[in-house]
């Protein structure tokens, strides 16, 4: 059978979209290769969110086509959030690639695989507001940890964003069939579930009752008997209630960390950008949460440069998060994109909103240091996520840090570290902004 190779580029949604397209490819008897060198297919699963996200995609793909013209690499086919968003230009533009499959069309991957090798140009773009497809997935996280996707689509509308346009309305899948896929992770080694979706919080809106199921979605992940961690990103502040911080105050292996995109805290900008809340709810929130959950550990999203945003909004901005010293947070550049209310509003130039996110990155880098301080001393629960050849040291996480976008741990150890095992470290200092240890005591 043919040997086929994919790249996954964009989050971790997307990555979880990949691995079940691999799974259909696996069943129907193709190879999967870990290099796109001397595979008969490559499909470039894309993101088209923002300007950066399309340019990675586009070199992405242009590096696949100087392979093919070198012989090592047969056909390309590229499916996700890119084609999605320019399925008329795609083809015309690109004439290396030889088919494309849009956000609503993953399930046609072998059909689409059979007919570029079979010298045909598949063009598959199914409704984006079906139900989402239940599927088998091939792992392509380490073993002990694994994204579970619980939705798909966004009904947000924020005006700044075009998912919507591109994944379609939000749709829950059913949550026995999360449960059950949950189990399948975890027998298969997965200690950490970090669930995923464009808005976690609103899960179960959508279902016969229309209630947010989250709470309870969270309680049955967390009886899972194998699993020591679970994780939720993307957590919209307003929905963020007295049902969910009560699960995470009862259940200890619902770890302290809530990704709570905010985005901005100035009113004016929060309302024309269709963002619920005000400052002031924010910090609320924010206060309530961490009198209710000692520890807590909040990340979250903010955007420089956005239509309304002037010196004193940028340096209100700046001082909220100095106030509020959250201890994760992401800064970029406003991306104006096209078809979104956001793009056809004023807003600052580039290279002003690039010198904000540096200050930003700045005031966030002192906050990281203060955090990473008042770690040393104390003795954490960390899991071990390898071993670093150049470094030669083991590293890890603890529950403050999610897979590549938060922190490390680097862990001197008396004896050799099984991946996926849980210890305890002794914090005694900090290297490039990453914590370091050494190991108190093998858990499991």
């Amino acid at each position: 059978m043919a040997k086929i190779g994919f790249i996954s580029l964009g989050c971790a949604k997307n990555q979880v979209d990949c691995e079940g397209m691999m799974y259909r490819v696996r069943e129907a008897g193709y190879e999967l290769s870990p290099q796109a060198e001397g595979c008969d297919v490559v499909v470039i699963n894309t993101c088209g969110f923002i300007d950066a996200a399309k340019s990675e995609a586009i070199d992405c793909i242009l590096d696949t086509a100087r392979l093919k013209e070198q012989g090592l690499v047969g056909k390309i086919l590229v499916t996700g959030c890119l084609t999605q968003r320019y399925r008329e230009e795609f083809l015309k533009e690109l004439p290396e690639v030889d088919g494309i499959l849009g956000t609503g069309s993953y399930m046609d991957i072998v059909p689409a695989i059979r007919q570029v090798l079979s010298e045909g140009r598949p063009e598959s773009f199914r409704s984006i507001d079906a139900p989402v497809p239940e599927s088998g997935r091939v792992l392509t996280t380490p073993r002990h940890y694994a994204y579970l996707k619980i939705a798909e689509g966004c009904d947000n509308r924020c005006a700044f964003c075009v998912i919507p346009s591109l994944r379609g309305k939000y749709r829950s899948r059913p949550m026995d069939a999360i449960v059950a896929e949950a189990e399948g992770l975890a027998a298969q080694g997965a200690r950490e579930l970090i669930v995923v979706a464009q808005d976690t919080s609103r899960y179960g809106t959508d279902l016969p009752g229309h209630r947010r199921l989250l709470p309870e979605l969270l309680t049955r992940l967390c009886r899972i008997p194998e699993v020591h961690w679970v994780r939720v990103h993307y957590l919209y502040p307003d929905l963020i209630d007295d049902n969910l911080i009560d699960v995470y105050a009862r259940e200890p292996k619902l770890v302290n960390y809530m990704d709570i995109p905010i985005q901005h805290c100035n009113d004016a900008i929060l309302k024309r950008m269709c963002r619920r809340g005000t400052k002031e709810e924010i910090r609320a929130l924010f206060a309530k949460l961490r009198q209710r959950l000692p520890g807590l550990v909040v990340r979250t999203s903010l955007i420089a440069g956005l239509p309304g945003e002037g010196e004193a909004e940028f340096e209100e901005l700046c001082e909220f998060l100095r106030e509020e010293k959250l201890e994760r947070a992401g800064a970029f550049v406003f991306s104006p994109e096209e078809g979104t209310p956001a793009a056809l509003m004023d807003y600052p130039d580039v290279e002003t909103a690039q010198e904000r996110v540096q200050v930003l990155s700045a005031i966030q880098e002192e906050i990281m240091a203060g955090c990473n301080a008042a770690r040393i001393g104390q003795t954490l629960e960390v899991l071990v996520d390898g071993y670093d050849e150049e470094a030669e040291q083991f590293y890890g996480r603890t529950y403050a840090d999610s897979p590549d976008i938060d922190g490390r741990v680097w862990l001197a150890a008396a004896e050799a570290l099984t991946e996926g095992t849980f210890v305890r470290a002794r914090i005694d200092g900090t290297v490039d902004g990453d914590l370091s240890g050494y190991v108190v005591e093998v858990l499991e």
